[in-house]
């Protein structure tokens, strides 16, 4: 029993420093570093509880309408009602690029959309989320390769977006599966970063057939404009200051140490993913686009995005298009693209000529085989999302595929994925070359892939009926 003659004032003063210090921690906790447990904004496990299949309903009053203009990627006013809570008066447009225009010439309606929940009433959320994208799964029967995508950058320790399965009605008629998609913005990088956060880009072209420097973050002078596919795209409002930082990173990686400028650590479990799904339509392929950079303290960090074309799936939709999944299966992970186009991304190049960093990377994939795959983690993963989202499939009215085209692309896709990571642990050990030109002179190790038909997880062919 306390019998010390000051106990009431020992406890007084002990009750007001504790109430002292969890003030401190909830006003300044995030600038030191620590994360509240009552931070995670309650959209997560609301609507990214990836073990079910939530229900989102359109409340558009002109669907036609809508579906009609839908190319011309306006924003209308509609009401969502997410797992049974309305969310009024909410931005709604569709989304894509060349998907988008290959749905209108199809003739299809079955677009990728966009819902903004503060585009009509400033600060208005869904539970502190600002915008959701609602993926179509356009070319890609199995429905999961961008699930899949993220779930290795969210392993591999990349942020990624949330993501979770919602069974998408209009106007209370069934509409088909789509995978929700947290949209990186605002709420993304508060999520991740605390509140005291950095900038946030999503670099772009406007002309695939322009230069494009600055997209592929090449230096080439300080002016502002030289940057436009950058600036102009930025998650929201940036100064003159952010904008001169941002360059002098650039430069940076151009022509000094990537570190200073990068978060090499960052990039190499993101480089770990990107090369092992084969993304062509990326940061890494012909494009050069399809990422979102983040950007603090002078600092880049490169962040994933859109996977709806990998898996080696990007090659069927060239003029040319290459069927070959022996050759991307033993893809090699050193040279992911020719010496022509790696030599115009220095994110990837100037990052992989450090010997420190390049060992690192393999240590990093190493890493990854033996946790996502050889611990049986991918094969579980999968079994169970198939049989959840199986049923959906089935009785999806808007579906791009039959539902026995989705179990053939479901199977593909795993297929795939379990024969890359045992070419890639072949390369790793030495009995496969890792890079393009070593694999030029010597196949002999390549890793069987006569089972696998890359069209099966999906191929333009797919949209005519």
């Amino acid at each position: 029993m306390l019998r010390h003659r000051n106990i009431d004032r020992i406890c007084i003063g002990a009750a007001v420093a504790a109430l002292v210090v969890t003030a401190a921690f909830a006003l300044w906790g995030d600038d030191i570093g620590i994360r509240r447990s009552s931070a995670e904004p309650g959209y997560v496990s609301r609507l990214f509880d990836e073990d079910v299949v939530h229900s989102i309903d359109l409340q558009v009053d002109d669907w036609d309408g809508f579906i009609e203009d839908a190319h011309e990627e306006e924003y209308v006013p509609c009401d969502v009602v997410i797992d049974g809570e309305k969310c009024g008066n909410v931005g709604l447009r569709a989304k894509g690029n060349n998907s988008l225009n290959l749905v209108n010439e199809y003739g299809l309606k079955r677009y990728s959309l966009k819902l903004e929940f503060d585009h009509f009433s400033d600060g208005k959320t869904y539970y502190g989320l600002d915008k959701l994208s609602l993926d179509a799964a356009f070319q890609d029967n199995s429905y999961m390769k961008n699930f899949i995508a993220y779930d290795m950058m969210e392993k591999m320790g990349v942020p990624a977006p949330l993501t979770s399965y919602a069974w998408v009605t209009v106007n209370g008629e069934d509409w088909g599966l789509f995978l929700a998609v947290e949209e990186p913005e605002e709420a993304f990088v508060s999520r991740v970063y605390g509140r005291d956060h950095g900038v946030l880009y999503k670099p772009d072209y406007k002309y695939l057939e322009d230069e494009n420097a600055d997209v592929a973050l090449r230096y080439t002078d300080d002016r502002f404009e030289s940057y436009d596919n950058i600036f102009r795209n930025a998650r929201y409002d940036i100064s003159d200051a952010d904008k001169t930082r941002l360059i002098e990173a650039i430069k940076k990686l151009s022509y000094e140490d990537p570190g200073e400028a990068v978060d090499v650590d960052g990039a190499l479990r993101y480089f770990v993913v990107q090369t092992f799904v084969v993304n062509l339509d990326s940061y890494l392929g012909p494009t050069g686009h399809n990422y979102f950079l983040y950007e603090k303290d002078g600092r880049m960090t490169i962040l994933p995005w859109d996977y709806n074309l990998a898996f080696a799936t990007y090659s069927l939709g060239m003029p040319d298009p290459i069927n070959d999944a022996e050759l991307y299966i033993n893809y090699p992970i050193d040279t992911p693209y020719s010496g022509e186009v790696m030599m115009e991304r220095p994110l990837f190049h100037n990052v992989m000529h450090v010997d420190e960093y390049h060992d690192r990377y393999h240590m990093y994939y190493d890493m990854f085989i033996a946790e996502y795959f050889e611990s049986g983690y991918f094969e579980k993963m999968t079994e169970d999302t198939v049989n959840m989202i199986s049923p959906y499939v089935k009785r999806d009215p808007t579906a791009f595929c039959s539902y026995e085209d989705f179990r053939i692309g479901a199977g593909t896709i795993r297929k795939f994925c379990t024969l890359r990571a045992e070419s890639v642990r072949k390369q790793l050990e030495g009995e496969i070359p890792a890079t393009i030109r070593g694999q030029s002179m010597d196949r002999s190790g390549f890793v069987d892939a006569r089972d696998v038909w890359l069209p099966d997880m999906g191929e333009m062919e797919d949209l005519v009926r």
